[in-house]
Protein backbone atom coordinates (compact mmCIF):
# COMPACT_ATOMS: atom_id res chain seq x y z
CA UNK A 1 0.00 0.00 0.00
CA UNK A 2 1.29 3.37 -1.12
CA UNK A 3 0.54 6.91 0.48
CA UNK A 4 2.16 9.88 -0.63
CA UNK A 5 2.28 13.27 0.90
CA UNK A 6 3.07 16.78 -1.00
CA UNK A 7 4.94 19.34 1.12
CA UNK A 8 4.97 22.52 -0.56
CA UNK A 9 8.27 25.25 -0.41
CA UNK A 10 8.08 27.39 2.37
CA UNK A 11 9.78 30.69 2.47
CA UNK A 12 11.73 32.04 5.34
CA UNK A 13 9.13 35.12 6.17
CA UNK A 14 6.17 32.66 6.18
CA UNK A 15 7.72 30.29 8.80
CA UNK A 16 8.60 33.05 11.22
CA UNK A 17 4.35 33.76 11.51
CA UNK A 18 3.73 29.97 11.86
CA UNK A 19 2.94 28.61 15.60
CA UNK A 20 3.88 25.31 16.11
CA UNK A 21 0.65 23.21 14.61
CA UNK A 22 1.50 24.75 11.17
CA UNK A 23 5.54 24.12 11.74
CA UNK A 24 4.93 20.85 12.26
CA UNK A 25 2.67 20.73 9.11
CA UNK A 26 5.20 21.91 6.43
CA UNK A 27 8.51 20.69 8.23
CA UNK A 28 7.68 17.25 10.22
CA UNK A 29 7.25 13.82 9.33
CA UNK A 30 6.00 11.11 11.37
CA UNK A 31 4.44 8.63 10.67
CA UNK A 32 6.57 6.97 8.00
CA UNK A 33 7.11 3.14 8.90
CA UNK A 34 3.96 1.64 8.90
CA UNK A 35 3.75 -2.38 8.82
CA UNK A 36 2.66 -3.40 5.29
CA UNK A 37 2.99 0.12 3.74
CA UNK A 38 5.20 2.75 1.81
CA UNK A 39 4.40 6.25 2.77
CA UNK A 40 6.70 9.09 1.00
CA UNK A 41 6.43 12.88 1.46
CA UNK A 42 6.94 14.19 -1.48
CA UNK A 43 8.81 17.97 -0.81
CA UNK A 44 9.09 20.79 -2.98
CA UNK A 45 12.61 22.00 -1.74
CA UNK A 46 14.94 20.47 -5.23
CA UNK A 47 12.07 17.76 -5.42
CA UNK A 48 13.35 15.43 -2.64
CA UNK A 49 11.07 12.75 -1.91
CA UNK A 50 11.78 11.25 2.33
CA UNK A 51 9.77 8.40 3.35
CA UNK A 52 9.57 4.76 4.89
CA UNK A 53 8.58 1.08 3.87
CA UNK A 54 8.38 -1.71 6.38
CA UNK A 55 7.39 -5.02 4.81
CA UNK A 56 6.88 -6.82 7.92
CA UNK A 57 7.58 -10.23 6.50
CA UNK A 58 6.24 -9.66 2.72
CA UNK A 59 6.86 -8.11 -0.34
CA UNK A 60 6.22 -4.44 -1.09
CA UNK A 61 6.92 -2.39 -4.18
CA UNK A 62 7.61 1.09 -4.96
CA UNK A 63 7.36 1.44 -8.41
CA UNK A 64 4.65 3.99 -9.88
CA UNK A 65 4.48 7.68 -8.43
CA UNK A 66 2.17 9.98 -9.45
CA UNK A 67 3.91 13.42 -8.33
CA UNK A 68 7.04 12.07 -10.46
CA UNK A 69 5.09 12.27 -13.46
CA UNK A 70 6.65 8.93 -14.93
CA UNK A 71 5.82 5.73 -15.25
CA UNK A 72 8.33 4.38 -12.63
CA UNK A 73 9.91 6.75 -9.39
CA UNK A 74 13.32 5.74 -10.78
CA UNK A 75 12.85 6.84 -14.54
CA UNK A 76 14.59 9.96 -13.85
CA UNK A 77 15.39 9.47 -10.11
CA UNK A 78 18.55 8.07 -7.87
CA UNK A 79 17.55 6.77 -4.46
CA UNK A 80 19.49 5.80 -0.90
CA UNK A 81 17.40 3.47 0.67
CA UNK A 82 18.61 2.70 4.81
CA UNK A 83 18.05 -0.21 6.67
CA UNK A 84 17.10 0.82 10.11
CA UNK A 85 15.53 -2.51 11.24
CA UNK A 86 15.87 -6.01 11.27
CA UNK A 87 17.50 -8.37 8.38
CA UNK A 88 15.49 -7.58 4.94
CA UNK A 89 16.13 -7.06 1.33
CA UNK A 90 15.56 -4.85 -1.73
CA UNK A 91 15.66 -6.03 -5.13
CA UNK A 92 16.24 -3.56 -8.57
CA UNK A 93 17.64 -3.37 -11.73
CA UNK A 94 17.60 -6.94 -11.81
CA UNK A 95 19.47 -7.55 -8.66
CA UNK A 96 18.81 -8.42 -5.15
CA UNK A 97 20.68 -6.86 -2.13
CA UNK A 98 20.40 -7.48 1.90
CA UNK A 99 20.55 -4.85 4.21
CA UNK A 100 21.47 -5.55 7.61
CA UNK A 101 20.67 -2.63 10.14
CA UNK A 102 23.11 0.18 9.20
CA UNK A 103 23.79 -0.63 6.02
CA UNK A 104 22.55 1.90 2.94
CA UNK A 105 21.77 0.66 -0.80
CA UNK A 106 22.21 3.56 -3.78
CA UNK A 107 19.83 3.11 -6.66
CA UNK A 108 20.62 4.33 -9.49
CA UNK A 109 18.56 6.35 -12.29
CA UNK A 110 16.43 3.24 -14.69
CA UNK A 111 17.23 0.80 -11.96
CA UNK A 112 12.73 0.05 -12.00
CA UNK A 113 10.39 -0.65 -9.40
CA UNK A 114 12.29 -1.36 -5.89
CA UNK A 115 10.77 -4.33 -3.67
CA UNK A 116 11.06 -4.55 -0.06
CA UNK A 117 10.92 -7.43 1.82
CA UNK A 118 11.67 -9.11 5.53
CA UNK A 119 11.75 -7.25 8.43
CA UNK A 120 13.84 -4.34 7.61
CA UNK A 121 12.57 -0.73 8.25
CA UNK A 122 13.72 1.12 5.11
CA UNK A 123 14.04 5.00 4.83
CA UNK A 124 13.88 6.07 1.52
CA UNK A 125 15.41 9.51 -0.16
CA UNK A 126 15.19 10.23 -3.60
CA UNK A 127 15.85 12.85 -5.57
CA UNK A 128 16.07 13.38 -9.54
CA UNK A 129 19.18 12.49 -11.39
CA UNK A 130 20.72 12.88 -14.83
CA UNK A 131 22.94 9.79 -15.36
CA UNK A 132 23.06 6.23 -14.18
CA UNK A 133 25.29 5.46 -12.07
CA UNK A 134 26.19 1.98 -10.61
CA UNK A 135 23.94 0.80 -7.84
CA UNK A 136 25.89 0.10 -4.80
CA UNK A 137 25.72 -1.65 -1.38
CA UNK A 138 27.61 0.20 1.05
CA UNK A 139 28.40 -0.79 4.74
CA UNK A 140 29.19 0.75 7.57
CA UNK A 141 33.24 -0.18 7.44
CA UNK A 142 33.39 1.07 4.05
CA UNK A 143 31.55 4.67 4.98
CA UNK A 144 34.24 7.71 4.92
CA UNK A 145 34.41 9.03 9.09
CA UNK A 146 34.79 11.90 10.54
CA UNK A 147 35.02 12.44 13.60
CA UNK A 148 33.78 16.00 15.07
CA UNK A 149 32.97 17.90 18.19
CA UNK A 150 34.07 17.21 22.09
CA UNK A 151 33.15 15.87 25.46
CA UNK A 152 33.10 19.05 26.61
CA UNK A 153 30.81 20.65 24.29
CA UNK A 154 28.45 17.89 24.45
CA UNK A 155 28.54 17.22 20.82
CA UNK A 156 31.48 14.42 20.02
CA UNK A 157 29.89 12.59 17.17
CA UNK A 158 31.58 10.83 14.08
CA UNK A 159 30.18 11.32 10.51
CA UNK A 160 29.70 8.49 8.36
CA UNK A 161 29.65 9.22 4.58
CA UNK A 162 27.86 6.70 2.11
CA UNK A 163 26.55 8.36 -0.35
CA UNK A 164 29.30 11.18 -0.84
CA UNK A 165 32.07 11.81 -3.09
CA UNK A 166 34.34 10.49 -1.26
CA UNK A 167 33.03 7.25 -1.27
CA UNK A 168 31.43 6.90 -4.01
CA UNK A 169 29.79 8.88 -7.18
CA UNK A 170 25.76 10.20 -7.26
CA UNK A 171 24.01 12.71 -9.44
CA UNK A 172 23.20 15.03 -6.69
CA UNK A 173 22.05 12.88 -3.71
CA UNK A 174 24.77 13.01 -0.77
CA UNK A 175 23.60 10.48 2.25
CA UNK A 176 25.48 9.00 5.89
CA UNK A 177 24.39 9.19 9.56
CA UNK A 178 25.86 10.72 12.82
CA UNK A 179 26.85 8.57 15.76
CA UNK A 180 27.08 10.15 18.87
CA UNK A 181 29.90 9.08 21.60
CA UNK A 182 29.04 8.68 25.15
CA UNK A 183 27.11 11.79 26.69
CA UNK A 184 26.81 14.05 23.89
CA UNK A 185 23.37 14.91 22.57
CA UNK A 186 23.85 18.12 20.02
CA UNK A 187 24.13 17.51 16.32
CA UNK A 188 25.37 19.79 13.91
CA UNK A 189 26.58 22.33 16.24
CA UNK A 190 27.86 24.50 15.50
CA UNK A 191 24.93 25.55 13.16
CA UNK A 192 25.15 26.35 9.41
CA UNK A 193 23.55 27.28 6.39
CA UNK A 194 23.90 25.67 2.82
CA UNK A 195 21.30 27.62 0.41
CA UNK A 196 22.48 25.45 -2.19
CA UNK A 197 20.70 22.29 -1.63
CA UNK A 198 18.65 21.27 1.04
CA UNK A 199 18.75 18.37 3.66
CA UNK A 200 16.38 16.07 5.56
CA UNK A 201 16.93 14.29 8.75
CA UNK A 202 15.42 11.31 10.20
CA UNK A 203 15.96 10.74 13.78
CA UNK A 204 16.11 7.30 14.93
CA UNK A 205 17.20 4.63 17.98
CA UNK A 206 15.81 7.53 20.56
CA UNK A 207 14.81 5.43 23.34
CA UNK A 208 10.71 5.14 24.02
CA UNK A 209 9.70 8.07 26.12
CA UNK A 210 12.91 10.35 24.78
CA UNK A 211 12.96 13.00 22.81
CA UNK A 212 14.90 15.41 20.57
CA UNK A 213 14.77 18.66 19.46
CA UNK A 214 14.92 19.77 16.48
CA UNK A 215 16.29 23.59 15.41
CA UNK A 216 15.22 24.87 12.51
CA UNK A 217 14.47 28.67 11.18
CA UNK A 218 16.53 31.79 9.93
CA UNK A 219 19.63 32.07 12.52
CA UNK A 220 17.98 35.07 13.96
CA UNK A 221 14.69 34.01 13.92
CA UNK A 222 14.85 30.41 14.72
CA UNK A 223 12.39 27.99 15.49
CA UNK A 224 12.19 23.90 17.01
CA UNK A 225 10.05 20.44 16.39
CA UNK A 226 9.73 17.82 19.07
CA UNK A 227 10.42 14.48 17.44
CA UNK A 228 10.43 11.29 18.59
CA UNK A 229 11.50 7.78 17.10
CA UNK A 230 12.02 7.29 13.44
CA UNK A 231 10.66 10.59 12.60
CA UNK A 232 11.97 13.44 10.50
CA UNK A 233 13.14 16.90 9.80
CA UNK A 234 12.66 18.98 6.28
CA UNK A 235 15.20 21.54 6.23
CA UNK A 236 14.58 24.42 3.97
CA UNK A 237 17.84 25.42 2.43
CA UNK A 238 17.62 28.98 4.06
CA UNK A 239 16.83 27.08 7.55
CA UNK A 240 19.60 25.92 10.43
CA UNK A 241 19.33 21.96 10.93
CA UNK A 242 20.85 21.09 14.80
CA UNK A 243 19.22 19.29 17.29
CA UNK A 244 19.72 18.11 21.02
CA UNK A 245 18.09 14.83 22.51
CA UNK A 246 17.34 13.74 25.80
CA UNK A 247 18.98 10.51 25.31
CA UNK A 248 21.39 9.12 22.69
CA UNK A 249 20.28 8.63 19.22
CA UNK A 250 21.32 8.39 15.96
CA UNK A 251 20.38 10.52 12.81
CA UNK A 252 20.04 9.96 8.99
CA UNK A 253 21.30 13.56 6.88
CA UNK A 254 19.97 13.54 2.94
CA UNK A 255 20.92 16.55 1.10
CA UNK A 256 19.86 17.34 -2.68
CA UNK A 257 20.20 20.15 -4.72
CA UNK A 258 23.25 22.10 -6.75
CA UNK A 259 26.95 20.82 -4.72
CA UNK A 260 27.47 18.05 -3.52
CA UNK A 261 30.59 19.13 -1.61
CA UNK A 262 29.43 18.22 2.16
CA UNK A 263 32.40 21.05 3.23
CA UNK A 264 30.05 23.89 1.09
CA UNK A 265 28.30 26.01 4.18
CA UNK A 266 27.67 28.78 5.70
CA UNK A 267 28.76 28.83 9.66
CA UNK A 268 26.70 30.25 12.00
CA UNK A 269 28.14 31.63 14.69
CA UNK A 270 26.74 30.84 18.18
CA UNK A 271 26.07 35.10 18.92
CA UNK A 272 23.86 35.06 16.09
CA UNK A 273 21.51 32.40 16.51
CA UNK A 274 18.11 33.96 18.46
Amino acid sequence: MLYVETRQAISANEAKGMDTTALRANFHGEGLFQDGQIRLLYTHYDRMIVGGAVPAGKDLVLDAVKETGTASILDRREMGIVNIGGDGSVSAGGETYALSKGDVLYLPMGAGAVTFSGQGRFYINSCPAHHAYPARLIKLEDAKKVTLGAAETVNHRTINQFIHPEVMTSCQLVLGYTQFHGGSVWNTMPAHLHDRRMEAYLYFDIPEGQRVFHFMGDPAETRHLVIKNEEAAISPPWSIHCGAGTASYTFIWAMAGDNVDYRDVEMVKMEDLR
